[in-house]
C-alpha cells in the first residue's frame, strides 16, 4: 500500500511539508545577524526537533492504513519481514529527501557567502540519524499496534520528548533530538557530541529493526546484530552521558574597522560593525579629555569582564538584534560607574545629576527640551529601536534638580566636553551636587 501510495500523491505532499516545517522552525532558531557554520548547523539541529515527530506521526498513519491489507502478505513466499523493511526504506527515503530540501536553505546562505568557522558533516548525519529513528519508532508502533490512537501517541510522545527538555540542561538534552540552544560567540560545537548523537540515533534504530525482524522471523542468527545494537545504544548513552555538554570554547579571530575608532568583533557579526561605529564615536568623543578615553572597542566572550583598559573598551555581543548598538552603548557607559558608591543612599541626589549626565553621553534625547518641564522625552520620530531603548530610561525629575543642573542642559557640546573632564571623578562615583555646575 505504501508503494501504492508512492505512485500517487503522498510523497508529494509529505515531502514538501516536512521540509517547510523544517524551513520555518529553522529561521526562527537562527541568531539574529549571525551566519556562520554553527548556528547554522544548531538552526538545523532545531528543526529536527519537531520534523521528527511529524515525520513519527506520519509513518504510524501510513502503518496503520497498511496493516488492513496485512493479509495479502501471506499470499506471498517472501518472508514476513520483507514488507516491513521495504516500507522503513521508503518512509525514511521521503523523510531524508524532505531533511535535505531544509538543509538546503538553511546552510545556502553559509556555502555561498563563505561564513567563518568550519564545516560540521557530523552534524547533518546526527539529524539524518534522528528523522530514521523517529520513522522507525512510529512506523513499527503502528504495526504492533493497529490503531488510530496509536498515531496520536505516536505524534504526542515524540513531540512531547522534543518540547519538555530545554537546552543547557543535564546530558539529557543531548539525547536525539537534541536540544542545544543557541551558541555564544566565541564557542562552537563539540564533535564528538554530534557523532555520539548519531552514534546513539543509529544503535537504537538498528535495535527496534532488529527486534522486530527477530519477533517475526524467530531465527537465532539475528540475535547477535541484536546485541550489537545494544551494545552500540548502551555505548552511545555514556559517551553522551560523560561528554560535559555541546559547546567548547574557539579560537576565533576578530574583524574591524577603522574609522575614527576602531571596532572589531567577531567574523559572524561583521555586518554591525557600521552601526556600531555610528553609535560609538559620539561616546569615545564626549569621554576623549577623562580617565575613560577609549579609542578601540573588542568583542569579548561572555564570561570575560567588560570595561574600558587602557584606551579599549570590551564589549559582549550575542546577536544583531534591533537596537544592538544602543545596548552596547548601554554597556560602555554601565562601566563608567562605582557601583559601591553609587549604591550609597547618601549619594541618591548625587545619581539623579548622574542621571542627566548620562542621558547626554548616551545620545539618547534632546537636552535642551528637557530644559523645559513641559516637555517629555521623546526621541526622533521613525527610529524605533532607540525610541524603544529611550522609553526604557529613567529620565531625572529635572523639576526635582538645581537651576545649576538645568544650565547643564543648554551648554554646547565643547562646554559639557571639557566640564566631563574636570569633574568625571564626582561623576564616577555620583558626588555630584550643585556646586559641580557653577
Amino acid at each position: 500500500m505504501l508503494r501504492l501510495d508512492a505512485r500517487r500523491a503522498t510523497p508529494l505532499v509529505a515531502v514538501p511539508a516536512l521540509a517547510a516545517v523544517g524551513v520555518a522552525v529553522a529561521w526562527r532558531a537562527r541568531i539574529p545577524g549571525v551566519a556562520d557554520w554553527d548556528s547554522a548547523v544548531v538552526a538545523l539541529t532545531a528543526s529536527v526537533r519537531w520534523m521528527g515527530p511529524l515525520a513519527a506521526l506520519l509513518a504510524a498513519w501510513l502503518a496503520v492504513r497498511e496493516q488492513r491489507l496485512g493479509y495479502l502478505r501471506n499470499l506471498t513466499a517472501r518472508s514476513p519481514a520483507t514488507g516491513t523493511l521495504l516500507d522503513l526504506l521508503l518512509l525514511s527515503h521521503a523523510t531524508l529527501l524532505a531533511y535535505g530540501m531544509a538543509a538546503m536553505v538553511v546552510l545556502g546562505e553559509t556555502v555561498l557567502t563563505q561564513r567563518p568557522g568550519a564545516a560540521h558533516p557530523l552534524g547533518l548525519l546526527a539529524g539524518a540519524g534522528t528523522l530514521i529513528l523517529h520513522v522507525t519508532a512510529g512506523y513499527l508502533a503502528g504495526r504492533l499496534a493497529p490503531f488510530a490512537l496509536t498515531v496520536v501517541a505516536a505524534g504526542a510522545a515524540t513531540g512531547l520528548w522534543a518540547a519538555l527538555r530545554s537546552s543547557g540542561g543535564s546530558w539529557l538534552s543531548l539525547i536525539p533530538p537534541a536540544a542545544i540552544g543557541r551558541l555564544e560567540p566565541f564557542t562552537t560545537l563539540r564533535p564528538g557530541a554530534l557523532a555520539d548523537e548519531f552514534l546513539w540515533s543509529a544503535g537504537l534504530t538498528c535495535l527496534l529493526v532488529t527486534g522486530y525482524v527477530w519477533g517475526l522471523t524467530k531465527r537465532r542468527l539475528l540475535l547477535l546484530p541484536l546485541v550489537a545494537a545494544l551494545a552500540v545504544t548502551v555505548l552511545g548513552t555514556q559517551r553522551l552521558a560523560e561528554g560535559g555538554g555541546a559547546a567548547v570554547p574557539s579560537q576565533v579571530g576578530h574583524v574591524c574597522r577603522e574609522w575614527p575608532l576602531l571596532i572589531c568583533v567577531h567574523p559572524a557579526l561583521d555586518a554591525g560593525l557600521a552601526s556600531l561605529e555610528a553609535a560609538l564615536t559620539p561616546l569615545a568623543a564626549r569621554l576623549s579629555t577623562t580617565p575613560a578615553a577609549f579609542t578601540r572597542v573588542v568583542q569579548r566572550p561572555e564570561n570575560e569582564p567588560i570595561g574600558i583598559r587602557r584606551g579599549v573598551a570590551f564589549v559582549h555581543l550575542t546577536a544583531l538584534t534591533p537596537g544592538y548598538e544602543h545596548e552596547i552603548v548601554h554597556q560602555v557607559q554601565r562601566t563608567l560607574v562605582d557601583p559601591l558608591s553609587c549604591g550609597d543612599p547618601r549619594n541618591a541626589k548625587g545619581r539623579l545629576y548622574r542621571g542627566l549626565v548620562d542621558l547626554w553621553l548616551r545620545g539618547e534625547v534632546d537636552l535642551a527640551r528637557l530644559a523645559t518641564p513641559a516637555s517629555s522625552p521623546k526621541p526622533a520620530t521613525g527610529n524605533l529601536e532607540r525610541a524603544s531603548i529611550a522609553a526604557s530610561v529613567r529620565v531625572p525629575p529635572l523639576g526635582g534638580l538645581s537651576l545649576a543642573a538645568r544650565r547643564f542642559t543648554g551648554w554646547s557640546e565643547a562646554r559639557r566636553t571639557a566640564w566631563l573632564a574636570r569633574h568625571y571623578h564626582a561623576y564616577h562615583t555620583c558626588t555630584l551636587d550643585q556646586r559641580h555646575f557653577r
